[in-house]
């Protein structure tokens, strides 16, 4: 698959690299398995001095030797003497740094709290001691979010406040979405465009797995989901259980439920018989997998709030695949898929709205977007996009169908919603599948 955009993260990158050349400069990349990061910093480092090394989880002194030879082989330097630690290794890069500029690459960064911990506070140290007159421009990369979070964000940590820039790598925004599907299925259908982004959420494993596989409409995708050995049906357990360690069966019966549109706390705690508040917050603040919702308007400290996940593809794991676990476990794979088809429509009606969503983000029109519902969820609207300096708004509904959407029972809903905003200049607006 050709390297699709990423270009503001490159030119961010390669300023960094200009930088180093100056004075050290040591950045930290995050963002969730598969989204790209590997690639994308290998991209950013072609053509010039820079060792790449991902960090096993092994003995340290056989990791260490590892690197060594790729010292070597990628910056084509001599190196003398044995080196049983990473602390000596590192102190070896800074002091060759004061007189040889070049980019260090460490991926799996987080993996040196299961090899060695004290290794970042043997950083910190050596960072501090050698960072004037260094030119390195150090880049530690890792997956697992809430480890480089703390590793980094946390006042107690060694490394915090040592980083001089933070990138926090996102999926594919929906313009590359499209570039991707006319590239390789130029007379795709919305559904299939659809299908894709429900899947793969932007998400550059997931995209360039289906493109290797050919899967571009909605029946062959689904194929490719529930194949024999498909690699998508580990997925969500090969993405998350080092996030969650041994608390997963907690944090993966919360998310099934969101999944599953239990998006209220009290209707999971009903169903689950624990209280799950701290669980929640991890999962917000400290795994970013999730994010709470209020109606557009509604003080931050109103009590009516609903969960989702953020990420497509998780999303659709956690209510099709580790919902019907037991059925895959016995290969019985048709009849997943089965249910999939029976409940497409619904469920695709959802990642539609959160389509049409992305859309107006992206156009940067608005300053504040959004879902609106009243009390006992009455009168909810899909979408609200408010122009706070034009003074103008756009009241959305969305439906598969275009047929199914009726404006005059979207503006009978908004008038609790209007009444406060009579200066506003309102576009009652209806996206269908036919709008994508």
């Amino acid at each position: 698959m050709k390297f699709y955009n990423r270009e503001k993260e490159l030119s961010l990158l390669e300023k960094i690299r200009n930088r180093a050349l100056k004075s050290a400069q040591m950045s930290f990349v995050v963002g969730r398995r598969r989204i790209g990061k590997t690639t994308l910093l290998v991209k950013s480092a072609e053509n010039t001095e820079c060792v790449y090394f991902f960090v096993a989880r092994k003995n340290e002194a056989l990791l260490c030797e590892e690197l060594i030879e790729v010292i070597r082989l990628q910056l084509n330097v001599e190196v003398f003497g044995t080196f049983k630690s990473f602390k000596e290794v590192f102190g070896y890069l800074m002091e060759l740094s004061k007189t040889k500029h070049f980019t260090l690459i460490l991926d799996e960064f987080q993996e040196f709290l299961s090899i060695n911990p004290s290794v970042y506070s043997d950083m910190q140290n050596i960072w501090d001691k050698h960072k004037e007159g260094s030119r390195i421009n150090l880049i530690l990369c890792g997956s697992v979010y809430s480890l480089m979070k703390h590793i980094f964000e946390n006042s107690k940590e060694p490394l915090f406040g040592r980083a001089t820039q933070r990138i926090h790598l996102k999926a594919f925004d929906l313009s590359t979405i499209k570039e991707i599907m006319k590239d390789h299925n130029p007379n795709h259908t919305n559904e299939d465009l659809l299908a894709f982004y429900m899947i793969t959420g932007g998400v550059a494993k997931y995209v360039e797995q289906l493109i290797a596989a050919e899967a571009y409409t909605f029946n062959s995708i689904l194929d490719e989901i529930f194949s024999f050995n498909s690699i998508f049906i580990n997925e969500g357990q090969n993405v998350l259980i080092d996030e969650f360690g041994k608390e997963y069966g907690n944090y993966f019966s919360i998310l099934s439920l969101i999944a599953s549109s239990k998006t209220s706390r009290v209707n999971m705690e009903s169903i689950l018989e624990i209280p799950i508040g701290g669980f929640l917050d991890r999962l917000e603040y400290d795994y970013g997998l999730i994010r709470r919702v209020r109606s557009i308007f509604a003080k931050p400290t109103s009590r009516s709030v609903k969960y989702q996940i953020h990420d497509n593809f998780l999303n659709f794991w956690f209510r099709f695949i580790y919902k019907y676990r037991s059925t895959i476990e016995i290969g019985n794979l048709d009849y997943v898929k089965d249910i999939v088809n029976r409940d497409y429509k619904v469920y695709s009606g959802r990642i539609l709205e959160k389509y049409f969503t992305e859309i107006l983000i992206e156009s940067g029109d608005y300053s504040q977007i959004g879902t609106y519902w009243e009390k006992a969820n009455k009168n909810e609207i899909d979408i609200v996009a408010v122009n706070e300096r034009k003074k103008k708004m756009v009241i959305a509904e969305v439906k598969r169908q275009s047929k199914n959407i009726s404006i005059p029972e979207l503006q009978e809903k908004s008038k609790s919603l209007i009444r406060e905003f009579s200066n506003y200049k309102t576009e009652y607006i209806g996206f269908s599948m036919d709008d994508m």
